[in-house]
């Protein structure tokens, strides 16, 4: 792609939202849009708002004198990424939809499929704090926990769809039950949400997990004493991922990092602890915030025209 007009209609699709944009071959945004993704009202009418806002942007981008070369969509959930299927996803209550196709046949543009979270890992391995390094694996913490391991900007989809499948790493055996039915998984314990749970449980009062950091810096034993559990479970689970992966760097993403130095230094010092033979990862935050899972979708969709 050599035309300075070309761009690429990119989607990241949520539970709550959708991040959209037309992004340039070299990653750079050239316009951004954000929809409400209506999940309350079905998957069909999901669908129908994916391609009525894909077709919007590659008329706005029409409009304004650049050329729509393709179309990258992330969503959650299982995704079949060779077949352009959108598998299974709690949150938007896809079931074996085929969003590429669908896609393809009402913009008449090359559509790539992929899952958010790896969508988002290649976006920072390639273009944010994971872009020095062969070996990346993003791990994104939110209401759930996910990651995605890139290997030379190329990220894992495993043999399902379901690679990188992290906040599922059992942690603590008698641990809360996660929301797949088994207790003890890393999510159910260390997740944005369940850390704002395990506060709500205990003192009797709601809070979020930024509050929860918030009151362990200013050293409220309680608040202190659940953060702690979370980044011990973190750090437990991000040993058992370097056994298995050994990257070089770890970039960590989602809600939770935005606790910053409050997060990445005890949650480092505990990984090290936990290390014997295996080489030390760096441990970085995530550059790209809430738009790496629409570039990673442009990237995705960039890749196809390859």
């Amino acid at each position: 792609m050599t035309s300075g007009d070309e761009v690429v209609v990119a989607l990241d699709v949520g539970g709550t939202g959708m991040k959209c944009a037309l992004v340039r071959p070299d990653g750079r945004t050239a316009h951004t849009e954000r929809h409400a993704t209506g999940a309350a009202r079905g998957p069909e009418a999901v669908v129908g708002t994916i391609l009525d806002v894909a077709e919007g942007l590659a008329g706005k981008a029409r409009a304004d004198g650049l050329t729509p070369v393709a179309c990258g969509i992330a969503v959650p959930g299982v995704v079949d990424e060779a077949h352009g299927i959108a598998v299974w996803s709690a949150n938007v209550g896809f079931r074996g939809v085929p969003v590429r196709d669908l896609a393809q046949a009402r913009l008449g543009l090359p559509t790539a499929l992929g899952h958010d979270v790896r969508a988002g890992g290649l976006a920072e391995a390639r273009l944010g704090a994971g872009r020095d390094g062969g070996h990346v694996l993003f791990v994104a913490i939110g209401t759930g926990i996910a990651a995605a391991h890139v290997v030379d900007g190329s990220a894992t989809v495993g043999a399902h769809g379901a690679a990188g499948e992290i906040g599922h790493i059992l942690v603590r055996p008698d641990g809360p039950r996660c929301g797949c039915g088994r207790p003890g998984c890393l999510e159910a314990v260390a997740s944005a949400s369940a850390i704002g749970r395990r506060y709500a449980e205990l003192s009797g009062a709601p809070a979020t997990a930024a509050e929860v950091a918030d009151r362990s810096a200013a050293g409220e034993p309680l608040a202190g004493r659940i953060w702690r559990e979370a980044v011990e479970a973190l750090a437990d689970g991000l040993a058992s991922a370097q056994a298995l992966f050994d990257v070089e760097t770890i970039v960590i993403g989602g809600g939770l990092a935005q606790a910053g130095s409050r997060l990445l230094d005890p949650l480092r010092t505990a990984l090290r602890e936990r290390l014997t033979f295996h080489r030390e990862p760096r441990l970085v935050e995530a550059a790209l915030g809430d738009e790496a899972g629409c570039l990673g979708a442009a990237l995705l969709a960039l890749d196809i025209l390859d």
